[in-house]
């Protein structure tokens, strides 16, 4: 699964402003991200694993384990 898929997934049935701004990014760079046409910087990557409450070895480097 790619790191988009996976990002849509875990926001679930929240919108992309509502994730984008606990994240503190704009909905454009979510939006981004979901479609795989945009790598976050790490700065951000560790914002996004904190706000999903996912290990960055699951998210972005197609590791298994959700922690």
């Amino acid at each position: 699964m790619s790191t988009g898929a996976k990002l849509k997934e875990l926001r679930g049935t929240k919108t992309q402003q509502e994730v984008a701004k606990g994240i503190g990014i704009t909905k454009s760079a979510l939006a981004m991200y979901e479609r795989d046409e945009r790598i976050p910087r790490d700065e951000v990557k560790i914002r996004i694993a904190e706000y999903f409450g996912v290990s960055l070895l699951y998210l972005f480097f197609n590791g298994s384990e959700h922690k």
